[in-house]
C-alpha cells in the first residue's frame, strides 16, 4: 500500500485539530481539558525541535564553511543572501502599504467596536508587556543591534534559542579560523561536526514521525483558547487584507523562483508544504528551522554550504510576513484612531520595519513588539498606543501563524536563489528515518 506523504498526514493532523477543538468548546471543561491533556503533546514537539536547533545551527553551519576551501566563497553567499533578504522585505512592506490603503479596512470600524476591544485589551499584561519591551528596544544605541551579535559567552549563547545571532556569529568566527589553520589541524573537529550534522539531521527525521499529532494537539489548543468570535468579524476586513498581502508575497516569491532557478513553483511548495505547515501550528520560525533545512537540502536540493548559512540567518532577520502585517497594521491602527498618516509617515514605516526586523526574535508574538516600535517612529500618541495595539490584539494569534508561514517560505525561497547564483542548487537527495534501521535492529 503506497504510504501517505507527510504533508497530507501533517493536514489531517490539522484538520482532526480543528474540529476537535471546536467541539471541545461546546463543553464546559472542554478548555480545560485540552490545556492539560492535549497542549502538552504539541509543546513537547515544539521543545525538541527548538532542542536540536543550536546544534544544528553550528553543525551544518562549521560544515558548510568548512567544505567551501575559500574563504571568498562565503563572503559572495553572505553579501548576496543579506541583499535579497532586504530587497523582498522592502517588497513586503511596500505591498502590505499597498494594499491598506486601498482597502481602507480601519475605516470600517465603529466606536462601538473600538470601545469594546479597549476595554478587553487595552489594560492586559499581553499589549503592556509588548510596549514595555519595544520601549526597551527604542531605548537601545544605534549599533546595539552589533553589540547584541558578539556573545561574551559563547555557552551562554548556546542555552537559550533567543540567541540566534549569537550562536550564527561564533559559528562563523569558528568554521573561518578552522580554515585558516589549515585542513589538517582542523580535520579532527570538522570530522566531530559532520558526524554530528548527520546525527541531527536523522534527529529531525524522527521527530518529524510525531509531527502529525503534535500539530492536530498545537491547533486543538488555538481553537479553544480563541477570542471572541464577535470581534473577530468586525477585525475580518483587517484580517483579510493582512492576509490577501501574505498570499500575493508567495506569488512574489514562486515568480522569483520560476524564473531565476526554473523550478516548478508547485513542486518547491510540494516540497517545502512540511515545514510550512509546522510555521503555521508553531507560529515559530526558530523552532521550524531544522525542518526548514531539512526539506530545503534534501528535498529541493540546496548546497548545505548555502543553506547553512542562509537559513539560520533568514530566522533571524527574515521577517517579511511580519514587516508586511506592521505595514497593514499600522495604517489600519491610524485609520481607524483617526491618526493621519503622511505620504512621509509612510515610507517612514518601510524604513522603520526594515530595522525593526532586524533581530528581532523568531518567536511568537515579535511582530507586536516590533509594530510599536513602528507605530512610535510616525509619532502615534503615546497615550493612545496601547489602545492600538488593543484594537489587533484579537486576532494577533491566527495571523501570527499566517505571517510565519510566509517568512519561512521567504527563507527558503532566497536559499534557493542564493543556491542557484553560485552553482550550489542540485538534485534532491531525501533521506528516511529507517535508513540504516536494517543494520542495527
Amino acid at each position: 500500500m503506497k504510504k501517505i506523504a507527510l504533508h497530507w498526514k501533517i493536514l489531517i493532523g490539522m484538520l482532526l485539530g480543528i474540529l476537535f477543538g471546536l467541539g471541545m468548546t461546546t463543553f464546559d471543561f472542554g478548555p480545560t481539558f485540552v490545556g492539560n491533556w492535549i497542549k502538552p503533546l504539541g509543546t513537547i514537539f515544539v521543545n525538541l525541535l527548538k532542542l536540536i536547533a543550536v546544534p544544528l545551527i553550528m553543525a551544518s553551519l562549521i560544515k558548510g564553511i568548512s567544505d567551501l576551501k575559500d574563504i571568498s566563497k562565503f563572503k559572495n553567499i553572505g553579501v548576496r543572501t543579506i541583499g535579497i533578504y532586504v530587497l523582498t522585505t522592502v517588497i513586503a512592506i511596500s505591498l502590505g502599504l499597498l494594499l491598506v490603503n486601498i482597502a481602507k479596512p480601519g475605516e470600517g470600524i465603529s466606536e462601538a467596536t473600538i470601545e469594546k476591544l479597549t476595554q478587553s485589551y487595552a489594560s492586559s499584561d499581553g499589549v503592556r508587556a509588548k510596549i514595555a519591551e519595544a520601549t526597551k528596544q527604542k531605548t537601545s544605541g544605534p549599533l546595539q543591534f552589533l553589540v547584541d551579535m558578539v556573545p561574551d559567552n559563547a555557552f551562554k549563547a548556546m542555552s537559550t534559542n533567543k540567541a540566534m545571532l549569537q550562536v550564527i556569529f561564533f559559528t562563523i568566527f569558528l568554521g573561518i579560523s578552522m580554515l585558516l589553520v589549515g585542513e589538517e589541524k582542523s580535520k579532527p573537529l570538522k570530522k566531530f561536526f559532520d558526524s554530528l550534522n548527520e546525527a541531527i539531521l536523522k534527529m529531525v527525521d524522527l521527530i518529524m514521525l510525531f509531527a502529525p499529532y503534535a500539530v492536530f494537539a498545537l491547533l486543538a489548543n488555538v481553537v479553544v483558547s480563541s477570542n471572541d468570535p464577535d470581534l473577530l468579524i468586525a477585525l475580518l476586513r483587517y484580517a483579510l487584507t493582512v492576509v490577501g498581502g501574505l498570499a500575493l508575497m508567495v506569488v512574489v516569491y514562486m515568480s522569483l523562483v520560476a524564473i531565476f532557478t526554473k523550478k516548478n513553483p508547485v513542486w518547491f511548495l510540494k516540497q517545502l508544504s512540511p515545514a510550512q505547515l509546522l510555521a503555521f501550528s508553531t507560529s515559530s520560525s526558530a523552532a521550524t528551522l531544522p525542518v526548514t533545512m531539512e526539506r530545503v537540502e534534501e528535498h529541493i536540493g540546496v548546497d548545505k554550504e548555502v543553506s547553512s548559512f542562509v537559513l539560520p540567518v533568514g530566522a533571524t532577520i527574515n521577517m517579511d510576513g511580519t514587516s508586511l502585517y506592521q505595514a497593514v497594521a499600522a495604517v489600519f491602527i491610524a485609520q481607524a484612531l483617526n491618526f493621519d498618516l503622511t505620504f512621509a509617515d509612510q515610507l517612514t514605516i518601510i524604513v522603520t520595519a526594515l530595522l525593526a526586523s532586524i533581530g528581532s526574535a523568531a518567536v511568537p508574538g515579535a511582530g507586536m513588539v516590533m509594530l510599536v516600535i513602528v507605530l512610535e517612529a510616525v509619532g502615534f500618541p503615546a497615550d493612545k498606543l496601547a489602545i492600538g495595539l488593543s484594537l489587533i490584539f484579537a486576532v494577533d494569534r491566527p495571523l501570527d501563524m499566517c505571517r510565519t508561514v510566509i517568512n519561512v517560505t521567504g527563507d527558503a525561497t532566497v536559499a534557493s536563489l542564493v543556491a542557484k547564483s553560485v552553482g550550489k542548487l542540485g538534485k534532491p537527495r531525501p533521506k528516511n528515518w529507517d535508513d540504516n534501521y536494517e543494520a542495527v535492529k
